[in-house]
């Protein structure tokens, strides 16, 4: 399978420093992400996963993925692995892209809690509860008890998934199913039978863009949405939030959309069967960028962005209850006061809805 043929590197010299270039920035996404995953950690130890920590280590893991898929490309195609053209390059080509899918698909979970909430809860004329709505997912946890206290130790007994992120880690786990299932068929495919490689990666191709083709347009639907019962509130931090909902909701369109189109009427996924394919350099180099860099390496990127904010400290000797964020205590009364959708939803709800 691995059957080397020394240092000659055949690969056409135009993607070499493409493919180094990719690996450099997806690498650059990963180091932000796990470093800004450490800096959460260290503000508040008390909380276990919450959706800020889950987003960064997706979409770190992610990065780290591609990375090792680029570089991968370059030492296969130089050594000669007979493998890389087969299974081995398809599962590193299919394994992070189903990373990002699920990533988002884990934020479309998310809008759709907050509209659906929204359109229960909502009241007449009351503007803040209306707002309160659109941003909170679970108010209404048990208080503090001496379990919380242990939640740095045992973190992973103290997730709450909701109903809509259990769906989401489901089809995740069917897609991954699917993966391996099309990556045996490839491995068969190299003997002599009826079994094609190529048009058996070319299927699973086609399929996994339809599906990043609909997230995308779901995605936009519901952020048009969510922005529109933003709208109805007079408020300079609902103004804000509706920039940042607008801006994924157009960035996962523009990206997925152009990324979907190439996978669906090129042969730009399957590149790791490069030599059985025809390149030209500047238009191949042009359709790689729209594929992993704008369809990849920008969504991953505006995300980090919009979840830049880091969770207050934590105080010493005091219990905070991870799923009241919008509650501030006073002096003399407990206000509610909304707080963004993107501060709730990475700093310290857990993933419940």
């Amino acid at each position: 399978m691995f059957e080397e043929k020394g240092w000659s590197c055949s690969f056409p010299e135009e993607l070499v420093g493409l493919n180094l270039v990719f690996a450099c920035f997806d690498v650059l996404i990963a180091i932000l992400a796990f470093t800004q995953l450490a800096r959460i950690r260290s503000r508040n130890k008390q909380l276990g996963w919450t959706r800020q920590k889950v987003f960064h280590i997706l979409i770190g893991t992610t990065n780290t993925g591609y990375f090792i898929y680029f570089v991968l490309s370059l030492v296969a195609a130089c050594r000669g692995w007979l493998c890389w053209s087969y299974s081995c390059g398809f599962v590193a080509m299919a394994f992070p892209r189903i990373l990002l899918f699920a990533t988002f698909l884990l934020l479309l979970s998310f809008w759709v809690d907050l509209c659906h909430q929204a359109d229960d809860e909502e009241e007449e004329d009351d503007e803040q509860g209306f707002l309160e709505a659109l941003i909170q997912n679970s108010l209404n946890r048990p208080r503090s008890s001496p379990a919380d206290s242990r939640r740095s130790c045992y973190p992973f007994r103290l997730i709450h998934v909701g109903s809509r992120q259990k769906i989401v880690i489901l089809v995740t786990f069917l897609v991954f199913l699917l993966m391996m299932t099309f990556a045996v068929l490839i491995w068969i495919g190299m003997e002599e039978n009826p079994i094609d490689s190529s048009t058996v990666s070319r299927v699973y191709v086609d399929l996994f863009a339809t599906a990043i083709l609909l997230l995308g347009g779901a995605l936009a639907c519901y952020g048009l949405l969510l922005c529109r019962k933003m709208r109805n509130v007079r408020s300079e931090r609902a103004s804000s939030e509706i920039w940042k909902v607008a801006g994924l909701a157009i960035v996962s369109l523009l990206s997925f959309t152009s990324s979907a189109l190439v996978a669906l009427f090129t042969d730009i996924p399957v590149l790791y069967h490069w030599h059985e394919l025809h390149i030209d350099g500047v238009y191949t180099s042009l359709l790689l960028i729209l594929y992993y860099f704008i369809g990849s390496s920008v969504p991953s990127a505006f995300v980090l962005w919009v979840m830049r904010e880091l969770p207050p400290m934590s105080i010493a000797n005091t219990q905070q209850e991870s799923t009241t964020v919008t509650f501030i205590t006073d002096s003399s009364a407990q206000i509610r006061r909304p707080q963004t959708w993107t501060t709730s939803a990475s700093s310290q709800n857990q993933l419940s809805s």
